[in-house]
């Protein structure tokens, strides 16, 4: 790829992570695996270092926004959700999002074997890239990115682990609504295996209503 040509593709790609890196060398040192670099220089001038760092930014950042969107949940809660978000396959999944794949530099044997597209290198290269906006920006602009990328992937983790009423409590808490209120609307069937009405109101909306065999 020619300079300019690499020039554009880092501008573009500072379009879609929303940052403009004032020093460019964090970023391009983010994008390079260890394979495009001599062993004498790969502590200093591959991604090994960033990602590191970016690692305890994303856990710092993470538990930062589970501690705010979910003020019901205790600690085993938080610390399940966080452990389900700060590793490899979900950062490889951002990485796919922001199509990160195409733009890290490998060494030849490494990119034919398919490293571009390898899940344990993109998920190292993302959390290099939140380090080096780290190093460039500050934590302000490493949780913009984290918060952005991250978010829907925070509340599906967190959807999955909880029941269905733990989950809506806590989607009111995060939208400063209310707590929701449940209504018994009707019992039918015999006593072994009784069937439930349940209405759901929840301040802004309208009632909602399901049955089923158990009231949850």
């Amino acid at each position: 790829m020619s300079q300019i040509s690499q020039e554009k593709a880092l501008s573009d790609f500072e379009k879609k992570l929303g940052y403009s890196f004032s020093d460019r060398g964090f970023l391009e040192k983010a994008l390079t695996h260890t394979s495009a670099i001599s062993p004498a220089k790969r502590i200093e001038y591959s991604y090994q270092r960033l990602e590191f760092l970016g690692d305890r930014v994303l856990g710092l950042v993470i538990s930062d926004i589970l501690i705010k969107r979910f003020p019901l949940a205790n600690e085993g809660e938080l610390s399940r959700t966080l452990n389900s978000l700060v590793r490899k396959e979900t950062c490889a999944k951002v990485a796919q999002i922001i199509d990160l794949g195409k733009l890290i530099r490998l060494g030849e044997s490494e990119a034919r074997s398919g490293g571009a597209n390898k899940e344990a290198i993109l998920g190292d290269v993302c959390e290099a890239i939140i380090g080096a906006i780290y190093r460039d920006g500050g934590l302000e602009e490493a949780y913009k990115f984290i918060e952005h990328f991250f978010g829907s992937l925070i509340m599906s983790a967190n959807s999955s682990r909880l029941d269905s009423k733990t989950a809506i409590q806590e989607w009111a808490q995060s939208k400063d609504l209310s707590l929701p209120t449940y209504v018994e609307t009707s019992r039918s069937g015999p006593d072994h295996a009784p069937i439930f009405s349940i209405a759901v109101n929840i301040q802004g909306y309208a009632p909602a209503s399901a049955s089923g065999a158990s009231k949850k």
